[in-house]
């Protein structure tokens, strides 16, 4: 066998691994997250001859990565300011009743999300939401359920709402604005059928104290943590002058990115420059906030996906399923790989191995609208989900597979229809 298909097949043979550890989240008997799968099989690529130290560092999505660094600066700097959990504060100390205050959450999640980070937000404001739904007496898990729905919804709308999305913008070169104009009609109409389905859905647990008002409840000072029986709120204390900081610079940030054509990469890299030029907070304190292990993830996935591409194999099984009348970049077979392959290996590897055979404007919003909101259907689905069952878990509420999918499952599929009605 030629020198040059051993190195093919070792490649698809790496390439295979990591996928496995992609959905497994790891691999058997290794002490290996999907991160160190993802590092561990760009290693393996470039000692067995596959690429060289110079071609990996080219495969690699650089504004991708800046961006998503950036971004994960500002993020920290609006947690570290306390911004999220005060937010949260303010809606639970509103006088509403049980669905309006669920619908609040859902409204004030998706919008956070759109911006920011949406496992930021969940990470933000689970703790506060499950205290104060025991505080008022009410089930928390539709509460919990629709937070992490609405996350995953919500940063669906914007093209800095998760990675996935930084990632189809950048290798697309998709406009701002004309995908805000796209996906927000579809979003914020998904946001209000995952409130309606909560509150009004087969299975929807309307309990008797449903109605009660917040008058009828605790006082709970604004702008400070509401203690319950598992001690009091972990979090940063409200800084006003650090969140306007944050807000101003994520504001400069939309307005650059939506109304000129400077690199959105290089505008986010200056936003988080001028976070990082403070008296207060260290920068060490900053950077420790920033997802390091995503980054690898990334910059794993994209030597080990350009060096499968370079085998040429990809391009043949795509061009096989052409051949059988499948075609990627039509909305039908699009829908069904985005889903299937968003819960089978999780959406951002899912994005990474549809990308290199789309384009155009239609095909990246399609791929964006899609892998995020099929990161609702299963609870792996979305690190957003894992984040909210981990928290509650620790305020003694368990939420398990099974109650995620009768939520999850239902909304993913009006969610998704909604999309698809709105694309056709």
């Amino acid at each position: 066998m030629p020198a040059h298909a051993v190195v093919d097949w070792g490649i698809l043979a790496i390439f295979l691994m990591v996928y496995l550890g992609m959905v497994l989240g790891g691999l058997p008997r290794l002490k290996l997250d999907r991160s160190g799968v993802a590092l561990l099989g760009a290693i393996a690529v470039i000692g067995l001859g596959g690429m060289s130290t110079e071609q990996a560092a080219r495969a690699i999505d650089l504004p991708t990565v800046l961006l998503l660094f950036s971004f994960m600066v500002v993020s920290a700097q609006m947690r570290l300011g306390g911004f999220y959990t005060a937010v949260t504060i303010r809606v639970a100390a509103l006088p509403l009743g049980r669905n309006a205050l669920l619908g609040a959450i859902i409204g004030i999640a998706g919008a956070l999300s759109a911006v920011f980070s949406n496992d930021i937000i969940c990470l933000a404001m689970t703790p506060v939401v499950a205290q104060l739904c025991r505080q008022r007496r009410l089930d928390p898990v539709p509460f919990l359920l629709g937070l992490a729905c609405a996350a995953n919804i919500g940063s669906a709308a914007t093209l800095i709402g998760n990675p996935q999305n930084m990632l189809i913008g950048s290798v697309l070169h998709l406009p701002f604005g004309a995908y805000v104009r796209q996906a927000l009609p579809p979003v914020l109409l998904s946001l209000l059928l995952l409130w309606a389905w909560l509150v009004w859905g087969p299975g929807a647990r309307a309990q008797a104290c449903a109605d009660v008002r917040a008058d009828a409840a605790p006082d709970a000072p604004t702008g400070t943590p509401m203690p319950d029986a598992c001690g009091p709120l972990q979090a940063p204390p409200f800084d006003g002058w650090q969140t306007t900081k944050g807000l101003m610079v994520a504001t400069a940030l939309l307005l650059v990115f939506l109304f000129t054509d400077w690199p959105r990469e290089v505008a986010a890299l200056v936003g988080a420059g001028v976070l990082l030029l403070s008296r207060r907070l260290h920068s060490s304190h900053v950077m420790g906030f920033v997802d390091w292990q995503l980054l690898v993830l990334f910059m794993g996935l994209f030597v080990v996906n350009h060096a499968l591409e370079s085998t040429g194999l990809a391009v043949q099984a795509v061009a096989l399923l052409g051949a059988l009348g499948v075609r990627l970049a039509d909305t039908g077979p699009l829908f069904v790989a985005g889903v299937g392959l968003s819960n089978l290996v999780s959406n951002v590897p899912a994005v990474m191995l549809l990308l290199p055979h789309l384009s155009g404007n239609e095909a990246g919003v399609t791929l964006a609208l899609v892998s995020t909101l099929a990161g609702n259907l299963l609870l792996i689905g979305s690190i957003a989900n894992l984040i909210v069952v981990d928290l509650a878990q620790k305020s003694g509420i368990t939420i398990d597979w099974r109650m995620h999918v009768r939520v999850g499952a239902p909304v993913t599929m009006l969610t998704l229809a909604v999309v698809w009605a709105w694309r056709a």
